[in-house]
């Protein structure tokens, strides 16, 4: 699938409790908010980036203009009502898919979002997985929008995934990034050093 065709949302609407704080104003060695060195380094790859935050957040803080942004009114509910949120916001555009990112992983190789793209289409649910674990981004084909638009609860798309598994497709790659975010301290440490290590030739 050429990558016009399918838009990345990047949820970004958390309370990032378990980190102890707001985890997407950290600072990269690059001065990059997290938040910010996640849309850059998927920016390319699609279309158009558009992040899902809360109703207050201040976007020039997160680093998160100018990209569009649906402020998600149901987020302190959980993730599953974030994620409908945000694809009730995005169903009137055209794309055939679109790859749901969380704003805390900025580590996800070039080449695995171009491999993962080359499989998204319509009826299909793309998402990586590393040594069988399975990771994000997960693609979700238009034919799954109307359902995700409805979930609620902390459970996140696992429900659509669970009810499709004839159109799930798993694709196993060497790429640690997929499963890399900052969800505790010690976790963002280890982030940011690869992240320092994928950045040291820019």
């Amino acid at each position: 699938m050429d990558e016009t065709g399918v838009i990345a949302l990047v949820l970004a609407a958390g309370r990032g409790r378990r980190f102890g704080q707001d985890k997407r104003c950290l600072v990269m060695d690059d001065g990059k908010t997290l938040l910010r060195a996640t849309i850059d380094s998927i920016a390319s790859h699609f279309a158009q980036v558009t992040v899902v935050l809360r109703p207050e957040d201040d976007a020039e803080a997160l680093q998160a203009a100018p990209c569009p942004l649906i402020r998600s009114p149901n987020a302190d509910r959980g993730m599953g009502f974030s994620i409908a949120d945000g694809f009730a916001a995005i169903r009137a555009c055209d794309a055939v898919a679109a790859a749901v990112f969380l704003g805390d992983m900025p580590c996800i190789e070039p080449a695995t979002l171009a491999g993962l793209l080359e499989h998204a289409g319509p009826d299909r649910i793309v998402r990586p997985a590393f040594h069988g674990r399975a990771g994000h981004p997960v693609i979700f084909g238009r034919d799954f929008w109307s359902e995700l638009a409805s979930l609620g609860g902390e459970e996140g798309a696992r429900s659509v995934l669970h009810d499709h598994p004839e159109a799930c497709m798993h694709i196993e790659l060497d790429d640690p990034g997929v499963l890399m975010d900052a969800d505790r301290p010690e976790a963002f440490e280890a982030l940011r050093e690869r992240y320092r290590l994928m950045h040291a030739g820019d």
